[in-house]
């Protein structure tokens, strides 16, 4: 029996597991620099970034959802991003997965959002084909940019 629940402080050290099992999924463990200190910081501190959803497989956690609020100009309404959708390797198969993207549905839904959506790597096929399952569609027609690190502080002129 699968729950999702809302994460507490509590599960900052699951959250960090889980994160960094992600990372070693995606092969970008070098770039996982995510410790308990930065996620209380960012997810329990005075002004939380983003919110997690835990799935509880017969009592033990066995997946994550992060997301946070974004937002449709043309919509006129605020949107959800899924930054990170993970079930541990020993719990998939179970239905875990669906259960934290339906329950993230509900949330959207209830907070008046007018979409759901999120990232997936172009050669994770076995999440691609789950995501097409659910009704998702890949917006192929746009392309993410980001500027991090040095280029980040540059950018905003600060010195690196």
């Amino acid at each position: 029996m699968t729950t999702i629940r809302s994460a507490v402080e509590a599960d900052i050290p699951q959250i960090l597991a889980f994160v960094r099992g992600l990372a070693e999924y995606e092969k970008l463990s070098d770039a996982c620099v995510a410790t308990e200190t930065s996620l209380r910081a960012t997810l329990f501190g005075p002004r939380p970034f983003a919110e997690v959803l835990i799935a509880d497989f017969q009592g033990l956690p066995a997946g994550f959802a992060l997301f946070f609020h974004n937002y449709s100009t043309f919509l006129a309404k605020p949107g959800i991003y899924l930054e990170d959708l993970f079930v541990d390797p020993a719990h998939r198969g179970r239905g875990i997965g669906k259960a934290l993207l339906v329950e993230l549905a509900r949330v959207a839904r209830a907070r008046g959002c007018g979409r759901l959506e999120w990232s997936v790597l172009d050669w994770n096929e076995p999440a691609i084909g789950f995501y097409k399952s659910l009704g998702a569609v890949a917006q192929d027609e746009w392309t993410i940019f980001r500027v991090a690190g040095d280029d980040l502080a540059l950018l905003a002129g600060q010195p690196v």
